[in-house]
């Protein structure tokens, strides 16, 4: 940090000028549709989340951010990409045109800034989709080179610390998971003189339905402050917030579409949707 401290000492001590993205980008969207994804081919496929898919065809050949334009990675800048790519149609990709601008730099500096940004300029109390306007006039900071590729330098080390840490603690989980599995199934099924009965003579069953559309914004606020939970698995289930909670007591949630199965014990209160048991 004395390094980077030194640069923008010398290099930038009055500060640096902004600029909207469009004057510094190319900045467009694809041709393709998420049906079209294919487990297996040649080119990344872009869709409207983190998920990549694949394709056998591709839209562009560039370095380039990929931001989804609506759906559930609004906002979000989860691609960096550096070669042949396909593109959703409601995906944006920016492509860097101006050489005082350096491309990772732009990378971390939407993926810290982005979302707020359009949080802030959104006509609704919750964002929806990304407009074209809204990326264009996206203010942009231009530091001098050596400044951008310093703070580059130092936020990639630690994407990499980030990313070694992460596949350490995932296989640590992955055993700690098999263990708990065998002890479960030791403690829970072996004893085949245990008194089995149905969930319904134990418990109370519901469905969850519709999201309150009219009573919900995709993030907490003061006034939507209860998850919504949908099917998904993890952080994926998190629908968006209401107001109003349907299950407010302890309780386990099994999906009952998508990731069908897939079993959580929930301590909150929250409403369920789309078809999730409670």
């Amino acid at each position: 940090m004395n390094r980077l401290n030194n640069l923008i000492n010398r290099l930038c001590p009055d500060g640096v000028v902004y600029f909207q993205l469009s004057y510094l980008a190319d900045i467009g969207t694809g041709r393709h549709n998420t049906n079209e994804g294919l487990n297996e081919g040649e080119f990344p496929f872009f869709v409207r989340s983190q998920e990549v898919r694949r394709l056998n065809d591709y839209d562009y050949d560039e370095v380039a951010i990929i931001t989804s334009g609506d759906g559930v990675g609004v906002g979000k800048i989860f691609h960096y990409i550096n070669g042949k790519y396909a593109l959703h149609q409601r995906a944006y990709r920016i492509h860097i045109t101006d050489s005082r601008l350096n491309v990772r730099f732009l990378f971390h500096y939407m993926k810290a800034t982005f979302f707020e940004y359009i949080q802030k300029t959104a006509v609704n109390s919750s964002v929806t989709s990304v407009r074209r306007p809204m990326l264009n006039r996206y203010p942009v900071p231009v530091p001098p080179l050596e400044v951008q590729r310093e703070i580059v330098r130092i936020l990639d080390s630690f994407t990499l610390l980030t990313a070694e840490l992460t596949a350490e603690l995932t296989a640590e989980l992955t055993a700690r998971k098999k263990q708990y599995e065998y002890y479960r199934d030791e403690l829970l099924l072996r004893d085949k003189s245990i008194s089995v009965r149905t969930i319904d003579s134990l418990c109370k069953v519901s469905a969850g339905g519709d999201a309150p559309r009219d009573f919900m914004s995709k993030v907490k606020t003061d006034e939507y402050t209860i998850p919504i939970i949908s099917n998904g698995i993890g952080e994926n289930a998190l629908y968006g917030y209401t107001n109003e909670a349907k299950i407010d007591k302890p309780s386990v949630t099994v999906a009952a579409r998508g990731t069908v199965g897939y079993t959580e014990y929930r301590d909150y209160p929250y409403v369920p949707i789309i078809r999730l048991l409670s």
